[in-house]
């Protein structure tokens, strides 16, 4: 996947002008603490609007603001891990684990239910209530919601 961000939002206490590409692989963002790391994850995913800019996943604009494009957050194919997990309270570990999946629908490119499980090591709390998790299960579980519905 390639993402070519170019964005400007002002956020009060500060404002955000960022302007970096992405190609395939893996790819951080860091910073000092309030620098805005946050609010461009939230832009790139759709959950905040931009004020001017444009985002592009494998060339294709997601948002340009000089062409009135903004494509909703759950049309864009990024997974957003919240910091607070944000699982639903209301399901099993299995459920929310299908819920992005069944909203999407599977399809030959979406990973295997299977190995994402082995790979996050929660094969063992499928029929937990999310409540009963730990902090660093209730993080896993929350990882393994986006990347099944890719």
């Amino acid at each position: 996947m390639s993402l070519a961000v170019d964005v400007w939002k002002n956020l009060g206490a500060f404002t955000v002008d960022a302007r970096f590409d992405c190609t395939d692989g893996i790819t951080a963002l860091f910073g000092k603490s309030g620098a805005g790391k946050t609010s461009i994850i939230q832009m790139m995913a759709g959950l905040i609007r931009p004020q001017r800019g444009r985002i592009e996943i494998d060339g294709q604009a997601v948002f340009d603001s000089a062409q009135g494009i903004n494509v909703p957050p759950d049309r864009r194919r990024i997974g957003y891990v919240f910091q607070d997990a944000r699982l639903f309270p209301h399901m099993n570990v299995r459920r929310n684990l299908e819920y992005g999946r069944r909203r999407r629908g599977a399809s030959d490119a979406s990973p295997d239910f299977g190995e994402v499980v082995d790979v996050l090591g929660i094969g063992n709390l499928l029929d937990r209530r999310t409540h009963l998790l730990s902090g660093g299960e209730r993080q896993r579980v929350a990882i393994g919601r986006p990347l099944l519905s890719a």
